[in-house]
């Protein structure tokens, strides 16, 4: 299975993502795709193998992907404070490709009926439904 896991800002996220899925799933493709040259290092630096950055990247990684997770922002142009372009949000929403979209409320993306959970927990639910996809 392709996962390719998109982040931006400084890869927080991302990082934590690389983190659960090499130790849980080493078998899989994991590629690391940072919508700033921060956010694709500090994925880099917490075990992902294949990294790239930016617009053309994401794109080509989103033909590829079996699964792709991301904050909800990936989804939706000029946010993550700029750094989502319109083709990034395009490739995103037409890939074939199972999405697994984080909801964070930042970036003037609030997500309503979705509690305000720290980021721990959400990481602890995108990996409970990649592991339901594993099945």
């Amino acid at each position: 299975m392709n996962i390719t896991i998109i982040d931006g800002q400084g890869g927080h996220l991302g990082a934590q993502l690389v983190k659960e899925i090499t130790t849980l799933f080493p078998e899989h493709n994991l590629t690391v795709v940072g919508t700033n040259a921060i956010a694709t290092a500090a994925m880099l630096k917490a075990g992902a193998k294949n990294g790239a950055t930016g617009e053309n990247p994401v794109v080509v990684a989103c033909r590829k992907a079996d699964v792709i997770i991301g904050p909800v922002g990936i989804v939706i142009a000029d946010s993550l404070l700029g750094e989502i372009t319109e083709q990034m949000a395009l490739a995103v929403g037409k890939a074939d490709a199972v999405r697994i979209l984080i909801p964070m409320n930042k970036c003037d993306n609030l997500v309503a009926g979705v509690p305000n959970l720290n980021t721990s927990a959400l990481i602890a639910d995108a990996i409970a439904k990649l592991r339901g996809l594993m099945v």
